[in-house]
């Protein structure tokens, strides 16, 4: 199969347009602006429906009344505009409603810089709008992975009747690299006999709604969400791992430092220092328990988390899956600044003379 070189952001939107999406509502903010720019010349084209919204507000409330329809709707953000959907994205949650929800991330917090960060994994992981809810989150580290993961969020939203976040940093979203387009396994969807499409062929009206006054309901319902989570957690929990069948150091990172760091290991190696890489792929569910064995292995002495945030956001998810079995340090930079080649192989070197 030939591969084709793609800009992220572009590459994101035909994958969507591969899978099915049927509309897509948005708004331009860099990075990602490429991604509703493409929408709008092909989107079309294939059947589908583009609308430039007036605000990222009235961008998420167009999806929700596209998925309560049944359609494949979609929407992609950065940062900044990814927080103003927040309201929407809890509502779609409360209400069951499937949809794909891209972020190319920037430096914040507030406006902040539209260069890469990783500043939103909290907002992503921990649902950043009212209630108890969650999102399944996946992290590409590269256009490749980018786009198969747009392709099958589609299904996963559908399968779980709950929206879906891919997280990419901006650079992901800016950076041109050569893909296949090979088809993504499908899973075996149940009908959508839950939308709101008109009355034919049923008895009853279909109503799309995530509002229960009363509060034992309410209670009862957020009960069926937790069973739908746990399945999540189940069946949807996703890492790699390199050269850490050995490492005395692991370093955790996802995204383009988890990029950047397997230059870094090949360096460590190149000089005799065991260290490898742990990369979360579902950044919620997040991948605990393979986690925690790799901290109960013995030739495993200190782990280094690497994020590009200023003093950490995913290290507690780290944290909480060491449970204070080894040393954990962190290297980290905002604003856009990346860490370096360099810093994660000091980092690397200092974690490992510390418990010698």
């Amino acid at each position: 199969m030939e591969k084709e070189l793609w800009k992220g952001n572009e590459a994101i939107a035909e994958a969507a347009i591969r899978a099915g999406c049927d509309c897509f509502f948005g708004y331009p903010i860099t990075p990602q602006s490429e991604v509703p720019e493409y929408m709008s010349a092909h989107l079309p084209k294939a059947g589908g429906v583009f609308v430039q919204s007036e605000s990222e507000v009235a961008a998420i409330n167009m999806v929700y009344g596209a998925a309560g329809a049944g359609m494949r709707a979609m929407t992609s953000s950065s940062s900044p505009g990814v927080s103003l959907k927040q309201e929407g994205i809890s509502y779609m949650a409360g209400a069951e409603l499937p949809c794909v929800i891209v972020n190319c991330m920037r430096g914040g917090p507030g406006l902040g810089t539209i260069q890469p960060g990783q500043g939103d994994y909290f907002q992503a992981t921990r649902g950043g709008g009212n209630g108890d809810y969650r999102t399944l989150v996946l992290a590409p580290s590269n256009v490749q992975e980018t786009v198969d993961f747009v392709q099958e969020a589609f299904d996963i939203a559908d399968q779980y009747r709950n929206p879906v976040m891919i997280v990419c940093d901006g650079l992901i979203g800016q950076m041109m690299e050569p893909i296949e387009w090979h088809p993504v396994p499908k899973r075996n969807l149940p009908p959508k006999d839950w939308a709101t499409t008109g009355r034919k062929n049923r008895d009853h009206n279909n109503i799309i709604n995530s509002l229960y006054m009363d509060p034992e309901e309410c209670d009862r319902h957020n009960d069926h969400l937790a069973e739908k989570y746990a399945e999540m957690e189940k069946n949807e929990v996703r890492w790699s791992t390199t050269q850490c069948d050995d490492a005395e150091v692991i370093i955790t990172a996802y995204g383009t430092p988890a990029r950047i760091a397997l230059t870094a290991i090949e360096s460590l190696r190149a000089e005799g220092l065991k260290v490898g890489l742990f990369r979360p792929i579902t950044l919620w569910p997040f991948p605990e328990a393979a986690l925690r064995e790799l901290a109960k292995a013995d030739h495993v002495k200190a782990f280094v988390d690497v994020e590009m945030s200023s003093t950490g956001q995913m290290i507690d998810d780290v944290r909480m899956a060491l449970e204070g079995r080894k040393p954990l340090h962190y290297l980290g930079h905002a604003g856009g600044v990346m860490p370096t080649v360099e810093e994660m192989v000091d980092a690397a070197k200092t974690a490992l003379k510390e418990v010698k």
